[in-house]
């Protein structure tokens, strides 16, 4: 058992996706509980901030900008900051670096290549084998820190449901059975097309008397446009909305069914029924939380899981996928989730 009674000042270290900041949050519930008088502070980047935000298990968020503060001046403003341990969750040879350069005197990472030096206490590395959850919680595992709480915490404040409940009355959808499609995604290859989310979208209208609304991002109002646009059946799009305003809007939903990327892990974290559609990523590894979730994918391909932001062989895990797979997927999780189990002739 190592030693942390001295511990007063916390750093954990996770950046860039939202979605994987997210996950990474079960930790802060638990060194909580082990830390109950230390300061928590949570090292990420700009886009992670409101993932954080209203945390109670947290003292500061640490804004890393790689716009902004150079390095040195960066590395040097959190050694001063005085921390007797950090736990870096990201791993890069940044984080890394980092981690060394603050003198805490414990120092969590992971075992890998080239990044040994910058630890003094090596979680097991067994990223590849089980869910990034559980890898997160594997940097407690190996503090000898008992882990009493699984929940991801995501604060939704009422400002944000009056926001989403304004514009459902605006729009006439109050009564409405709404579900969410997200076609977005970080890289082109984990994008299940447009076109079939439209097909998609139309499917479920028909077979379960639902409304359907476009999630979009910055960046993303046109596809969710094109989709809008290609269906048949009613659809609706957002309002542009922050990430806690979209927590209000996914949790009024039946389900979501999303590429993976962050508004599926938000929606899961929430507790909405939620199908992720895989490819290029693993959803053993990277699959959305809870029991009352599921995921679809094109089994049978050798390359499934290739991890690969671009496709040598034609994007063939989503180009055939077809929409009936994730139409017989979606009513399993309907299913599952006793929502809705007698599936009408589309």
């Amino acid at each position: 058992m190592i030693d942390l009674v001295c511990v007063q000042k916390i750093l954990v270290i996770k950046l860039r996706a939202v979605g994987d900041v997210l996950l990474s949050t079960i930790v802060l519930k638990n060194l909580r509980h082990h830390f109950p008088d230390a300061q928590i502070d949570f090292l990420t980047e700009p886009a992670s901030r409101e993932v954080l935000e209203a945390n109670p298990s947290i003292d500061d968020i640490v804004i890393f900008d790689r716009k902004g503060e150079g390095n040195l001046s960066f590395f040097s403003r959190v050694r001063k900051t005085g921390y007797d341990l950090v736990i870096d969750l990201f791993g890069n040879p940044r984080t890394a670096l980092m981690t060394f350069l603050s003198g805490a005197r414990f120092r969590v990472g992971y075992p890998f290549r080239g990044r040994r030096y910058a630890y003094n206490i090596l979680a097991e590395s067994r990223r590849g084998e089980l869910h990034n959850v559980e890898f997160n919680l594997d940097a407690l595992r190996a503090l000898g820190i008992e882990i009493v709480d699984r929940q991801i915490p995501f604060a939704v404040s009422n400002e944000d449901v009056e926001f989403i409940s304004a514009f459902v009355r605006e729009r006439g959808l109050e009564g409405e059975n709404l579900v969410a499609l997200n076609p977005s995604g970080t890289w082109y290859t984990k994008r299940w097309g447009l076109k079939k989310f439209a097909e998609l979208g139309d499917a479920l209208t028909r077979v379960y008397n639902v409304r359907v609304a476009l999630l979009w991002g910055p960046g993303e109002l046109q596809a969710a446009q094109q989709i809008r646009d290609l269906m048949t059946q009613p659809a609706f799009i957002p309002p542009a909305t922050s990430l806690k305003q979209l927590g209000a809007l996914l949790k009024r939903c039946m389900f979501v069914v999303s590429n993976d990327t962050a508004p599926m892990h938000l929606a899961a974290v929430l507790g909405v029924p939620t199908l992720g559609i895989f490819g290029p990523t693993n959803p053993h590894l990277q699959g959305p939380i809870g029991q009352q979730s599921s995921w679809v994918r094109l089994d049978g391909l050798e390359c499934l899981g290739c991890n690969l932001t671009a496709c040598p062989i034609g994007h063939i895990c989503m180009e055939r996928l077809s929409v009936d797979a994730v139409l017989n997927a979606v009513e399993k999780l309907l299913k599952k989730n006793q929502i809705l189990t007698t599936r009408e002739h589309a």
